[in-house]
């Protein structure tokens, strides 16, 4: 059964641009990781801050093989050990089960 994370960050209208920017950037492991299936960045339309960064993963331990691996990894900043100040002023991780999936046409 396919899982969904589902990271929600804050991040005020200063910033917005430079989180998409650094998404677009990214080095695009999650693609590669095993049992990775889906990823999706939710820009805001309703006034809120609320970005969501959607996932879903074939399975819990997929996800924690890549969170516990490649994720911290490129999270960790430049080769001199500097990261770069956080775009998002908070986040929040939701995890949810897919226990029913529809598609077009699967009618």
């Amino acid at each position: 059964m396919s899982v969904v994370k589902i990271n929600a960050l804050t991040v005020p209208a200063d910033q917005r641009e430079l989180l998409e920017q650094r998404f677009a950037a990214r080095a695009g492991l999650v693609e590669g990781a095993d049992g990775f299936e889906w990823f999706e960045l939710l820009r805001p339309v309703d006034g809120t801050d609320d970005y969501f960064v959607y996932t879903r993963w074939r399975s819990e331990e997929d996800y924690q093989n890549w969170f516990n691996g490649t994720m911290r990894q490129g999270h960790q900043g430049g080769g001199d050990g500097e990261r770069p100040k956080p775009a998002a002023t908070g986040s929040r991780l939701m995890a949810f089960e897919v226990v029913q999936h529809s598609a077009p046409g699967a009618g």
